[in-house]
């Protein structure tokens, strides 16, 4: 199961990013009085009573940004927003309920996920009732705190973890579902078609027939999957319509829902813009992807599959652990064997590796690579477990996480995907400070 996602929203200046500095009790996040600071998501790891969630600070909601950034902005907030499972929607109680309160509330109405209405800056206990009036949002449990005076922290912790999913490995075991994305008329509707045997979507040459996410059930050797076929996109300025405009969100959120994604190209075509967007969804999402190269029967008798592989790696090297499978998905060619690859991400990205298992290997990688000297010390790790999977998560306590360069953590990264069982699905590390009284030292005994 994924880390749970806790998210804080909000209206501008009411204290999100102390809120959220408070909670991980590190200075994360920017605090300043001027409207607007936070503008990208802000994500740390939380550790309370032997759970873990990930916390993830936003931008105020309504606010119009000076720099033309307000649609990038509200972007953040949405992806931080449908990826909630638990939201902490915070209002200041020295200002009182303000409209923009009513317009973030508005915003969540349709959100099926719990929310906790958190009334910030209830400095002194006689402050509480002036949080009364929060009630008429209708929308959360209450609760008063105070970042600066250090009020309600464990009774807030306390609400989200009753608030956070079950730890269930057995959900949605059976059933894997497959999102097909990609541009317009790259063959992901007749691609579907073929899995289910069937005529079940509507085939055209006329790109974007595809208006909505549709899901197909089938079955292969039997395994039950679940394919989404998604509205073929096109750049956001050649977005002319409702439809299109929508077909972008449902891409997204289809992304979101899959556990595996199929990201499509048309063998004819070089990638384009659209194509990152959507990879840049499918990484920000942590998805394991399968590159399909389809209509390959056009060209297997004059390009070289290896020219593809490379110009795809050169076009997106932060995902170099991506399998690449060439098809013909009007014919079936190499369609089973895609499947079967996908059903093999599926499993890697539940799989769980042993505390031990982890730390003989983290030793072994440090011993053979050591990392770089940090003002003059030698950065350390203590040791690291798995806290949860799809993606696997890995926690890595050490003396001080800002000592370890990105080359290092990227070196340890490739290790743990070379020698556990994670080698082609995204893998999550957080580096974690060991807590004063924790003296545990698996690495250096």
């Amino acid at each position: 199961m994924p880390v749970p996602q806790v998210a804080i929203v909000g209206r501008p200046n009411v204290g999100k990013s102390s809120l959220f500095n408070w909670l991980a009790r590190r200075r994360l996040a920017i605090v300043d009085d001027y409207e607007g600071v936070t503008r990208d998501r802000m994500t740390t790891l939380i550790e309370t009573e032997d759970q873990f969630f990930e916390l993830t600070d936003t931008g105020g909601l309504g606010i119009e940004d000076p720099d033309d950034l307000t649609a990038d902005v509200r972007r953040q907030i949405e992806f931080a927003i449908n990826s909630a499972d638990v939201i902490l929607l915070v209002v200041d109680v020295q200002t009182g309920l303000m409209p923009l309160d009513q317009l973030v509330v508005e915003r969540l109405r349709a959100v099926e996920r719990p929310v906790i209405l958190v009334a910030n800056k209830s400095d002194q206990q006689h402050h509480d009732i002036h949080a009364e009036e929060f009630h008429r949002l209708g929308r959360g449990h209450l609760i008063t705190v105070s970042t600066t005076q250090n009020r309600n922290r464990d009774e807030l912790l306390e609400l989200i973890r009753d608030r956070l999913p079950p730890s269930d490995e057995t959900a949605n075991v059976a059933t894997m579902k497959l999102a097909i994305v990609g541009r317009r008329n790259v063959g992901k509707s007749t691609f579907v078609n073929t899995l289910a045997e069937t005529d079940r979507m509507i085939v055209s040459e006329v790109p974007g027939t595809t208006r909505d996410s549709v899901d197909v059930h089938f079955e292969v050797d039997g395994q039950t999957f679940i394919a989404i076929d998604t509205p073929g996109l096109r750049k956001r300025k050649s977005q002319r319509t409702d439809l299109e405009y929508y077909g972008m969100h449902r891409a997204q959120r289809s992304i979101r829902r899959a556990d595996v994604v199929l990201m499509f190209f048309d063998a004819n075509e070089t990638v384009s813009k659209v194509d990152k967007q959507l990879i840049g969804y499918v990484i920000e999402n942590y998805k394991p992807c399968i590159f399909v190269i389809n209509k390959w029967d056009l060209l297997h008798d004059t390009i070289p599959t290896e020219r593809w592989v490379r110009y795809l790696r050169r076009q997106f090297p932060t995902l170099s652990y991506a399998p690449i499978a060439f098809i013909t998905g009007q014919t079936g060619k190499n369609v089973k064997a895609l499947m079967n690859h996908s059903s093999m991400l599926f499993k890697q990205a539940r799989e769980r590796v042993s505390t031990g298992q982890l730390n003989r290997l983290l030793r072994s990688a440090i011993e053979a690579h050591q990392p770089p000297l940090y003002q003059n010390r030698r950065p350390k790790i203590y040791y690291a477990t798995q806290v949860a999977t799809e993606p696997p998560t890995i926690v890595v306590m050490c003396n001080d996480p800002k000592a370890f360069s990105n080359d290092y953590q990227r070196y340890l990264m490739n290790v743990m995907r070379d020698h556990l069982k994670f080698g082609e699905v995204p893998i999550k590390m957080y580096l974690q400070k060991r807590a004063r009284n924790d003296d545990e030292d698996v690495i250096n005994r």
